[in-house]
């Protein structure tokens, strides 16, 4: 997908405050009790998504994160196709009080290239 500059200024800004995991690095701590969240749309969500991802899309998780994940050091990996809308996430997740959140780095791309576990709903 081609994204507008202007999108990409508004990652850019956000990107100097933003953590990022590696493919494995996410891997290896959802092993060890991190939540992986996908914030894709829920049409991409149930095409595929990473094994043991929860859903929660970048239009409502700055609205259901703190009923769904009250304890603000939960630690979150957001991700969605390529990394920017988690990002942007990440950001807005920051702001809110999350003190241990990051974006997966190149999101479901990376993911999927990378041969990690997949499912898919249906």
């Amino acid at each position: 997908m081609e994204h507008s500059t202007e999108f990409l200024e508004l990652v850019s800004e956000v990107m100097p405050r933003v953590r990022e995991v590696s493919v494995s690095e996410a891997i290896m701590r959802k092993n060890s009790g991190a939540t992986l969240i996908d914030v894709r749309e829920d049409n991409e969500f149930a095409t595929a998504h990473a094994a043991g991802a929860r859903h929660m899309g970048r239009g409502v998780i700055e609205r259901d994160i703190v009923q769904t994940f009250p304890d603000k050091d939960a630690e979150l990996i957001l991700y969605c196709g390529g990394g920017f809308r988690s990002a942007l996430a990440t950001d807005n997740l920051q702001k809110m009080g999350y003190r241990n959140v990051w974006s997966m780095a190149g999101g479901w791309h990376a993911w999927e290239e990378s041969g990690s576990p997949i499912e898919q709903d249906g």
